[in-house]
C-alpha cells in the first residue's frame, strides 16, 4: 500500500490533463469538477493524502473563477473525499486508503497522448509519425514460406527474434560502433525499454540524473520506481557539462540519463566537444549511463548525422535506447536497447515478467525493413523537412508573438508562448485542440510558458488548432 507523504503535492498541469473534458451540460461547473475530481478518487487514481493544486492556482489554469473550485473543493469535503486545513491546502481522502498519483508518480503524463482516436479534437500532443508506405508493403510481401519454421516452433524469444537482433548489431556496426547480437534486446518500444532499465537498475530512493527539460516518458519510468530525480539545465547545444560535472563531484547517482541528439522536447544536439567531454565524465565517475537515441533517425540535417554517443566509450557503463517507431512506423511496437552482454542477460530476465515475448511478425518485417534503412531515412527526411517549413510559416501568421530555436532533429517544436501554458491548454482542450506544456516535461513542472508542438500534422489541421489557441 502507498505510504502518505508529507509532500505528495499533484502538480496543476498533471491534474488539469487528468481531468480532460470535465465541464458537462445540464451542471454547474462546481458540480462538473466535483465530480471528475471525486471520479479520480474514487477510482484510486490520485493518492490518499496527495495535496491538490490551491484554489487560485487550479482556478488560473482552469480558467475559471476562484469560486467555482472553492465551491467544488467544497462539496468533495461534504463527501469526505477532501480535507482541508488553513495553511496545509486539500488533502485527498481516498475511500480505499489508496492510488498511485501524488509527487513522485505521474504515469498519466506522455500515455495521455495514446488513448485511441475517439475523439474528433484536434490532438497536437503526439509526435508520432504516420508509417511510412514500405511499412505495408513489407507486411503483404509475407509468404508462408517466411513463416514455416518460425510457426513450428512456440514463437517466444524473449531478448528477441535472432534475424532481428543481427539487423540492429549491424547497423550499429555499420555507424562505428563494433556490436554483437547478444549486445541487443528488442524491447516493446523504446517506451518498455527505458522502463526496464528504470525498473531493473534503479531502487526506490535513488538518485537518477535527467535533463531538465526531458522526454516526459523517461520522467514518468524513473518515477514509478521511486527515484530521486536530480535536474541538469539545458543550455543551446544541449546538456550543461560543466553544470553535470560540478554535480558529479558531490553526488554518487545510481544512474545518468541523456539524449545527445535531437533532444526531446527542444529538438536541440550536442556539440561534438561537449559530447567528447560527457563521455569522459561518465568514464571518470562510472556512473552507469542510458543514452536515449530514438530521434537519430529523424535528424533534420542529414549532414549531422553521427555515430551513437556511446560508441565514444567502448565498454563503457552505457545503454542505448533506440526504435523503430520514428523511422518505419510506431504500430510495430519495435524498441531495443543495446549494452553489455552482462545487462542484455539481466535486463531480458526483468522482460520475461513483463510480457515474456515480444511480436514475431513484427520482428520480423522490422527486420526486413533495416535492410531499406537509407530509403527510409530518405524518404522520412523529405516530409519532415517540408513539414517543419509549414508548420513554422504557419506559427508566425498565427502567433507571431511566440519564439521558438528551430530544432536539429524530432518531430516537435520547443515553443515559448509568453504566457501560462497549462492555462493556454486547457482553454485549448474546451475549443477542441489538445496540446502538452511545458511542466510536463519538467522535474519541477517549470517551462510554464513553452508547449511542445508536433509539427508535421497536415498544415490545415495545424493552423486550425493554432487558430482555436489564439
Amino acid at each position: 500500500m502507498p505510504t502518505r507523504s508529507a509532500d505528495s503535492h499533484v502538480e496543476v498541469a498533471t491534474l488539469c490533463r487528468l481531468l480532460g473534458d470535465w465541464p458537462e451540460a445540464g451542471r454547474t461547473l462546481p458540480d462538473a469538477l466535483a465530480a471528475a475530481i471525486g471520479e479520480l478518487i474514487d477510482e484510486s487514481v490520485l493518492r490518499d493524502g496527495a495535496i491538490l493544486p490551491s484554489q487560485r492556482v487550479l482556478a488560473d489554469a482552469l480558467g475559471v473563477s476562484r469560486v467555482t473550485v472553492a465551491e467544488a473543493y467544497d462539496l468533495l469535503s461534504a463527501e469526505d473525499l477532501l480535507a482541508t486545513r488553513q495553511g496545509s491546502g486539500s488533502r485527498v481522502r481516498s475511500r480505499t486508503g489508496v492510488g498511485w498519483l501524488g509527487a513522485s508518480n505521474a504515469t498519466e503524463g506522455r500515455l495521455a497522448s495514446h488513448t485511441g482516436h475517439e475523439n474528433r479534437s484536434i490532438d497536437l500532443t503526439s509526435g508520432a509519425l504516420p508509417g511510412l508506405p514500405m511499412v505495408a508493403e513489407a507486411l503483404a510481401s509475407l509468404r508462408e514460406e517466411d513463416l514455416g519454421d518460425l510457426v513450428a516452433g512456440d514463437g517466444y524469444f524473449p531478448a528477441g527474434l535472432p534475424v532481428l537482433r543481427e539487423a540492429i548489431a549491424a547497423r550499429y556496426t555499420r555507424d562505428g560502433w563494433p556490436t554483437e547480437p547478444d549486445e541487443v534486446l528488442v524491447t516493446g518500444g523504446a517506451q518498455q525499454a527505458v522502463w526496464l532499465i528504470a525498473h531493473t537498475f534503479v531502487s526506490s530512493g535513488d538518485e537518477v540524473v535527467v535533463e531538465e527539460p526531458t522526454y516526459r516518458g523517461s520522467l514518468e519510468a524513473f518515477r514509478a520506481c521511486g527515484a530521486r530525480l536530480l535536474p541538469v539545465p539545458m543550455g543551446p547545444t544541449g546538456l550543461d557539462v560543466a553544470h553535470l560535472a560540478r554535480l558529479l563531484e558531490s553526488r554518487r547517482p545510481r544512474l545518468l540519463y541523456v539524449q545527445p541528439i535531437g533532444h526531446n522536447p527542444t529538438g536541440v544536439s550536442m556539440q561534438s566537444a561537449d559530447r567528447g567531454r560527457l563521455a569522459e565524465l561518465v568514464l571518470r565517475h562510472q556512473v552507469l549511463t542510458v543514452e536515449d537515441s530514438c530521434t537519430t533517425d529523424v535528424l533534420l540535417d542529414r549532414s549531422t548525422h553521427r555515430a551513437p554517443w556511446g560508441s565514444l566509450l567502448p565498454g563503457g557503463p552505457v545503454l542505448t535506447v533506440g526504435t523503430a517507431s520514428k523511422l518505419l512506423w510506431g504500430g510495430l511496437r519495435i524498441g531495443w536497447i543495446r549494452g553489455s552482454h552482462g545487462a542484455i542477460v539481466r535486463l531480458t530476465e526483468a522482460r520475461k515478467a513483463v510480457d515474456i515475448a515480444g511480436p514475431v511478425l513484427d520482428q520480423l518485417v522490422t527486420a526486413r525493413l533495416l535492410a531499406r534503412a537509407d530509403e527510409a531515412l530518405a524518404q522520412r527526411h523529405a516530409q519532415l523537412a517540408a513539414a517543419l517549413d509549414e508548420a513554422s510559416r504557419v506559427l508566425a501568421q498565427v502567433h507571431p508573438h511566440w519564439t521558438w530555436t528551430p530544432p536539429s532533429g524530432g518531430t516537435g517544436l520547443w515553443v515559448d508562448t509568453g504566457t501560462d501554458a497549462v492555462a493556454l491548454a486547457e482553454r485549448g482542450r474546451r475549443r477542441g485542440v489538445r496540446v502538452v506544456p511545458g511542466p510536463t516535461s519538467s522535474v519541477f513542472g517549470g517551462f510554464g510558458t513553452h508547449l511542445r508542438l508536433p509539427y508535421w500534422h497536415p498544415a490545415d489541421q495545424f493552423r486550425e488548432g493554432l487558430l482555436r489557441l489564439r
